[in-house]
């Protein structure tokens, strides 16, 4: 116990500074004249708005309230939201009634802020967009809030500006002279001398070198937050082009391993895929034709799969995915990126891949196979006709009459070899094939004759 308590002790040592390094910027250093005034809190947050980006502002809200903060900065970058509109008029009343006064910045170069997300520019107290930013698209105005979304707002809702363009027309609102704002830290500069319910914002003071030269520097370090790692990876699932290939990865590995006799990793990804798939589609606004159009296209292509060759049901397979994809969500869309790998990788699967798989899985040569039948052997599916055996140390597709099938674990013995698949029967019980008996009956019959 003494020697692990000064291994912890050493190693609690060596983290103390790392750990330091996490903590608040305004106590890190508080001799440091660049830190003297409270922080401000930045919270980042990308891709559509779905309950977890919200959930994030929410919380970061109240952290800046409680946690010291002079104000928060939203670093946005989304082309909609996913949530009710209700949601979304909640947190814009959340913002507009906080404590500590609530900016937005489009950032960085390359960003939007389109859909109802884009309207949360209406509820900051401050705004600001990089070079190569635009913002636009609002959709109807959500209803029981005032936002400030400059000058003829309406003609926002279908079209989108630049920085530029968002500035004359006061989407974009802050006391700098430039055009645009296209660092953290030059947000962190228009909100100094902010006056937000009796308290003044001070980010920047004075400071007068030895030579008499006056310069303005930051007092106020930033403190960044970002989404948790399990929120960030529920996140990025529900994201329009992650639900939509893992649910196609997905449901093709459990396909794939349908038709290797056996679960192992393929079936297990296939699963997970499949799982996280369905939580995207969910939280994302699908419709429901379109995801039963996927399932059951891929029941297609598994009626050709175990024939080894594409043929008819292959081909509708791909129809029924190409329009489930095309239609699978509602006022959002996939890319065409997107839809070329889902809708190529499916057909290169299941017009070349699977087929090849399945006539490798179960083609081993017939010469030199006679010695099988009569062999007995075990039933590693249940084969009602068609299904899997094991013969010796290796497994094969099997067939079996249908007025015999074999359950599973089922002992069998083999009676025929029919190209890559094994005729086989019960050890106990088979019953010959009707055609078999039509024969044998005409050849008695035949042989009455003759005596006669």
């Amino acid at each position: 116990m003494r020697r692990l308590a000064i291994v912890l002790g050493g190693l609690a040592a060596v983290l103390a500074p790392v750990v330091g390094s996490f903590g608040t910027p305004a106590a890190a250093a508080a001799d440091d004249p660049a830190t003297l005034a409270a922080p401000v809190d930045v919270v980042q947050i990308s891709g559509f708005l779905d309950r977890i980006t919200l959930d994030q502002l929410t919380r970061s809200i109240e952290r800046a309230e409680t946690g010291g903060a002079q104000a928060l900065i939203v670093q946005l970058n989304s082309k909609g939201a996913v949530v009710p509109t209700a949601e979304i008029t909640e947190l814009v009343t959340r913002m507009q009634s906080a404590k500590v006064p609530v900016a937005v910045w489009v950032g960085p170069s390359g960003a939007h802020a389109q859909g109802a997300a884009g309207q949360l520019l209406g509820a900051a107290a401050v705004t600001g967009m990089a070079p190569g930013t635009r913002v636009g698209s609002f959709g109807a105005p959500l209803p029981g809030v005032t936002l400030q979304l400059g000058e003829k707002p309406e003609e926002l809702r279908t079209r989108t500006v630049n920085a530029v363009d968002a500035r004359v027309r006061g989407v974009v609102r802050n006391p700098l002279s430039d055009e645009t704002v296209p660092t953290l830290r030059n947000m962190l500069l228009a909100l100094n001398g902010l006056s937000w319910q009796g308290r003044t914002v001070q980010t920047t003071q004075q400071v007068t070198a030895e030579d008499g030269t006056v310069r303005v520097e930051l007092v106020a370090a930033p403190r960044l937050f970002k989404i948790g790692l399990v929120a960030q990876l529920m996140h990025s699932v529900a994201s329009v082009p992650v639900a939509y290939l893992l649910i196609t990865i997905g449901l093709c590995l459990l396909l794939f391993e349908f038709f290797t006799a056996g679960i192992g990793v393929a079936g297990a990804v296939g699963a997970a895929c499949t799982v996280l798939g369905c939580y995207g589609l969910l939280a994302l606004p699908t419709r429901g034709w379109a995801v039963a159009l996927l399932v059951v296209a891929v029941v297609a292509f598994g009626i050709d799969v175990q024939t080894g060759v594409p043929r008819f049901w292959t081909a509708a397979g791909m129809v029924l995915f190409t329009v489930g994809s095309l239609f699978l969500y509602r006022g959002v869309h996939l890319s065409w990126l997107s839809l070329l790998v889902g809708i190529a990788g499916v057909a290169l699967t299941f017009f070349s891949g699977m087929p090849s798989m399945v006539r490798t899985r179960f083609a081993t040569p017939t010469i030199g196979r006679e010695w099988m039948i009569g062999a007995p052997g075990e039933a590693v599916t249940a084969i009602d006709p068609v299904g899997v055996v094991r013969v010796g140390e290796a497994q094969w597709r099997a067939r079996t009459n249908r007025a015999t099938p074999v359950l599973l674990g089922g002992r069998i013995k083999v009676v025929a070899i029919d190209g890559v698949t094994l005729e086989v029967e019960p050890e106990e019980g088979g019953a010959r094939d009707y055609r078999e008996r039509r024969g044998a009956d005409s050849t008695t019959t035949k042989s009455e004759e003759t005596r006669a």
